[in-house]
């Protein structure tokens, strides 16, 4: 238990309990119409929403790893769950938010938590505007007031729906829809501390009971008087046919929990200077999952809304979390018979708005205009997203975004033939040197820049087999700006080893940076290649090179690649060929 609660109370006040109990009063307030929502949207009783904050939002504080997160339903979820719920049932709903819980608290205890991070962000926006779409285009028939509608898994198939129904228009729901559309958006204008969302839901529902009650469609009316009792245990029934059945489900709702509970992290730590501990807030995201469903719960993450909330009104550590939950839990007891009153067209603009918060579109409109790879990226991901589903936009958006990363890097490295550069003071090697009047015969240097993986090995491949075949007797190659090889790169590089090896030629690598150099130990090449064949710097590489020329067949050379050539092309005449050497250096200056 020190695990989770080391440091997180250290020098806890009563002035620090002051603060947690304002901000959970306000943050519960706010919570207990978005829970009811989001749970309505994504196709479950409103009560279950409630029981979700309350267990979740608990146990999320307690146990999770920043101080600051709230947890309990959000947006992101509805379209996961809304085809869960369609697809196999409430009672396999709770199987998969179960197994989602496992595989987040897997995710913290073998500390996967960083590797979340390393999704790219055309694919997080394309699915987070995606699922705006669907959660705002869900509550159109609950403002319209529509009735006869049929819920669909997919978007083509609801907006038909809408469509053909529209004829059904309830001109009271509308009404009362823009009343706590209008409160919710002004309120924070005027009344900045008092919640919209609130005052929408509590005022539209007061006018429509007051002046046109049985009107409209209420929570009551549609699912049932909402029980102010505690929620009962019960564990689901779970085989393994059902397991087999769910596992990719639930796979969707953990990787998206693990992602929005991070995000919202994130964005804690950057509102309040703290730093949070990723893989702690896997494991506590995966404990609030597993226990939520054994008391009718459905999945829950991190709110990024309602953390902010929470840090704005001062909390001070994860109590304030725990008593938001314990305010929703007071609010259950005591007024559940008056929230079976509400209208469904009051909590439709509820989700509306938190839809075009969610959306990101001026971070969609920035990738789009930048008419790069991510915007393909991001149109794809967010298309599917709204035309399939959430679990295949990611993984297509993640596979392009790998094409796309591989491409990237491919492009990145370079292969360049050089010689020094007798103009240069330091006699560094350049490739501007070499050309078809200066480019030795017997010694072949080449500069290779960027990683050597699977994405680019086989260009260095082709680029210095080009080299073998003119037959050097010694090959350079200059390594120290190659950061990365995985086992393609050292296949690759290993086939030009043997090859070279077999036209009786040497190979010197200068400069093997430490990654490269423990994957060519434990592939053997490195001893394959000799040991006294790697230097540190190029200079030295070339000196045991030039030591162990043929240099019968440099007499008479007029390439003068370096500067050794003046007197090994002819030992007689070395200071007329020293004068013609330092004339075709003045020639080759760029």
């Amino acid at each position: 238990m020190g695990y989770f609660f080391s440091d997180r109370f250290s020098g806890y006040s009563f002035q620090h309990f002051r603060k947690d109990l304002l901000s959970g009063i306000i943050v519960g307030v706010i919570a207990i119409p978005l829970g009811m929502a989001f749970a309505i949207a994504s196709g479950v009783k409103p009560e279950y929403g409630i029981y979700t904050t309350i267990i979740a939002g608990i146990f999320i504080s307690l146990f999770g790893g920043s101080k600051f997160q709230i947890g309990g339903p959000t947006g992101a979820f509805i379209p996961i769950l809304l085809g869960i719920v369609m697809t196999y049932g409430y009672e396999n709903l709770l199987i998969a938010g179960f197994l989602a819980g496992v595989m987040l608290f897997l995710m913290g205890v073998f500390k996967l938590g960083s590797l979340i991070k390393y999704i790219p962000r055309p694919v997080t926006i394309g699915f987070t505007s995606g699922i705006a779409v669907i959660i705002f285009s869900g509550q159109i028939a609950s403002f319209l007031g529509l009735t006869g509608i049929e819920k669909h898994e997919d978007f083509l198939s609801n907006m038909k729906e809408i469509f053909i129904h529209l004829d059904t228009m309830n001109l009271f729901s509308v009404f009362t829809a823009m009343i706590s559309l209008v409160l919710i958006l002004l309120t924070p204008k005027y009344f900045p501390k008092v919640p919209g969302p609130l005052i929408g839901l509590i005022v539209s529902s007061i006018v429509a009971n007051l002046f046109y009650p049985d009107k409209v469609a209420t929570i009551g009316s549609t699912f049932g008087e909402i029980p102010s009792t505690l929620p009962s245990f019960h564990f689901p029934e779970i085989t393994l046919e059902k397991i087999q059945h769910l596992l990719r489900p639930a796979f969707a709702i953990a990787m998206l929990g693990a992602i929005e509970s991070l995000l919202s992290a994130v964005v804690a730590d950057g509102m309040t200077g703290s730093k949070h501990n990723s893989n702690r807030e896997l494991t506590g995201q995966g404990i609030a999952n597993m226990i939520t469903p054994l008391f009718g719960g459905i999945p829950a993450t991190g709110a990024i809304a309602r953390t902010a909330t929470n840090i704005k009104n001062g909390a001070a550590s994860p109590m304030a979390g725990v008593i938001h939950g314990l305010v929703v839990l007071a609010v259950l007891l005591l007024f559940a018979p008056y929230a079976s009153a509400i209208p469904l067209a009051s909590m439709a603009p509820i989700l509306m708005v938190v839809a075009w918060n969610m959306s990101e579109r001026k971070e969609f409109v920035h990738i789009l205009m930048t008419k790069t790879g991510d915007s393909i990226i991001l149109v794809i991901t967010f298309l599917l997203t709204v035309f399939t589903n959430l679990t295949i936009a990611i993984e297509v958006g993640l596979i392009l975004a790998i094409i796309l990363f591989v491409k990237r890097m491919s492009e990145i490295l370079t292969v360049a033939k050089v010689l020094p550069d007798p103009a240069d003071k330091k006699n560094k090697v350049k490739p501007h040197i070499v050309n078809a009047g200066r480019d030795c015969p017997q010694i072949s240097i080449y500069t290779i820049e960027g990683p050597l993986f699977f994405g680019a090995a086989q260009m260095f491949e082709k680029s210095i087999m080009g080299t073998i075949n003119h037959r050097p007797k010694v090959l350079i190659l200059r390594m120290g700006k190659v950061p990365y090889i995985d086992t393609t790169g050292e296949s690759n590089l290993s086939s030009i080893v043997r090859h070279f090896k077999k036209q009786g030629g040497t190979i010197l690598i200068s400069g093997l940076q430490t990654q490269p150099k423990e994957v060519l130990k434990r592939t053997g090449l490195y001893e394959e290649i000799g040991e006294e064949h790697f230097f540190e710097h190029t200079g030295d590489a070339i000196s045991f090179a030039l030591a162990n020329l043929e240099q019968n067949k440099c007499l008479g050379c007029k390439h003068y690649a370096f500067q050794e050539c003046i007197r090994l092309s002819d030992p007689i005449s070395e200071p007329e060929k020293d004068g013609e050497l330092q004339s075709m250096v003045y020639a080759h200056k760029p």
